[in-house]
């Protein structure tokens, strides 16, 4: 194999290796298919811990309304006559006063929910990924899944979260070690009060413990994201040619373009009023019409063939013609097709003007 073969090889693999960052264009494509980077651990984690801390934020709200629910059963409902109607009622009033408990609950957690993920992925509503895709059931391409690198890594961090989780649980219960012991000796009120306040305990600590898991989780899946996004030199390339066209059709384009432009310069000749010239390598059309212009304008300007262009239409119009180096080079290159004479070239050009009129017979 040649050097210079190899050396083409080597080039196109490089071009081929993706190793740019996503363009906006491929952000927003993977966007509307629903490819963020996102961890579903962080809202998880933010929900358990907030859920807990409701507990002990509404906990004594809780415990009144959930005593006021047996006390109402055991003083009232269990000597009332049994009836559809009563019965129906019960159950009604049953459902408010457990909706009631859980509503502060529900709130947060909704709340928090929305807030974990809008504050990784904004608001974002797509219908793709709910599309129906055989590819999805595609029993080879769940064998691979299975036994993916992604399938590991989500493996070791579910035992990581266990093996933390369950460190925190053990030193936890282990400090409370004898005040476990005693509980057998202790009234069930206390009781249960204690075992309320440790469980609540054990929840802040998990939870924490989760969130700062789920942030290292948010950083590797923002890792994996803009890997799985970058480009290659050629893709961008191509990208680049869809969104702003191949470069020969734009050349193709802009030479059209020019070449309309320049049958409507050499349809505005005829109206001039003089052509300057260089005399062969400029002319420029001016046209002065003192009701509607402040000053002459240019309206054609040309160099070589389109200046002898310009010169053939003049003539065949009946266009006058003056030479006038310095002029015509100076207006050619100081102004543009459309615009007026500069002040400076205000008396070189009445003088051309002055003289013009003055052959056709005409006055200022």
């Amino acid at each position: 194999m040649s050097q210079q073969f190899r050396l083409q090889l080597d080039l196109q693999w490089f071009a081929g290796e993706k190793t740019e960052p996503a363009t906006p264009k491929k952000r927003h494509e993977a966007r509307k298919k629903g490819q963020v980077a996102k961890s579903m651990d962080l809202p998880a984690a933010f929900i358990l811990l907030f859920s807990f801390m409701s507990f002990l934020m509404f906990g004594s709200y809780m415990k009144e309304k959930i005593i006021n629910i047996f006390r109402s059963m055991l003083e009232k409902d269990l000597v009332m006559d049994v009836t559809m109607g009563n019965v129906q009622v019960l159950f009604a009033n049953l459902v408010k006063q457990g909706f009631l408990i859980l509503a502060p609950l529900f709130v947060i957690v909704v709340v928090i929910a929305v807030l974990g993920n809008y504050g990784q992925i904004g608001f974002m509503f797509i219908g793709e990924p709910l599309m129906m895709k055989f590819s999805k059931i595609n029993p080879l391409s769940g064998f691979k899944k299975m036994f993916s690198m992604r399938t590991v890594i989500e493996f070791l961090k579910s035992v990581l979260k266990m093996s933390i989780i369950g460190y925190v649980v053990y030193t936890t219960l282990l400090g409370e070690k004898d005040k476990l012991f005693g509980l057998g000796h202790a009234p069930i009120e206390s009781t249960f009060t204690y075992i309320a306040s440790v469980t609540l305990n054990l929840g802040i600590k998990i939870g924490a413990v989760l969130i700062v898991l789920a942030i290292f989780d948010f950083i590797y899946q923002k890792y994996e994201f803009e890997k799985s996004i970058r480009m290659s030199k050629q893709d961008i390339k191509d990208e680049y040619k869809k969104s702003e066209g191949d470069p020969h059709i734009k050349g193709k384009i802009r030479a059209k373009q020019r070449q309309m432009a320049m049958q409507r310069m050499m349809q505005e000749v005829p109206k001039a009023d003089v052509i300057i010239t260089n005399p062969t390598h400029f002319a420029v059309a001016l046209k002065y019409d003192a009701k509607n212009m402040q000053a002459p304008t240019v309206i054609a300007k040309g160099t070589d063939y389109m200046a002898l262009k310009i010169r053939e239409i003049a003539k065949q119009h009946g266009v006058m013609t003056m030479e006038n180096k310095p002029l015509a080079r100076a207006i050619y290159a100081q102004v543009e097709i459309g615009e007026a004479i500069p002040a400076e070239l205000f008396q070189a050009v009445a003088e051309v003007l002055a003289y013009v009129y003055k052959i056709k017979g005409r006055t200022n």
